[in-house]
C-alpha cells in the first residue's frame, strides 16, 4: 500500500491494445503515485488494484518502487506525499 508506482512507458507509446485498466493506471502513473492513492482515484478496491500493478510490473509496464524503512519508521517524505495526494481526493 505504500509503495510508489512509476509508468514506464512514454506517453507517446501505444496503449490502446491493453486493457481499460491498464490503461488508466497507466496514465495515472506518469507521475509518480502510492498504490493507496491510484486506488482511491480508480474507485476500486486495494487488493484489486494490488493484483492488477503486481501483473502490470511483471509485465514490464509499470515499476514500484519500496519505500526504504529506516529501523521500522516509514520515510517521514513519503507520508507526506501520501496525505497530500489524499488531501488533493
Amino acid at each position: 500500500m505504500e509503495a510508489l508506482v512509476s509508468s514506464v512507458t512514454s506517453e507517446y507509446q501505444d496503449i490502446s491494445l491493453l486493457s481499460p485498466e491498464y490503461q488508466a493506471i497507466i496514465n495515472l502513473t506518469r507521475n509518480v503515485r502510492s498504490v493507496a492513492e491510484i486506488s482511491a482515484l480508480l474507485r476500486q478496491p486495494l487488493g484489486v488494484v494490488r493484483v492488477l500493478i503486481a501483473d502490470m510490473a511483471s509485465e514490464g509496464l509499470i515499476r514500484v518502487h519500496q519505500p526504504a524503512l529506516d529501523a521500522g519508521k516509514p520515510d517521514l517524505n513519503l507520508l507526506e506525499r501520501v496525505l497530500s495526494g489524499l488531501r488533493r481526493l
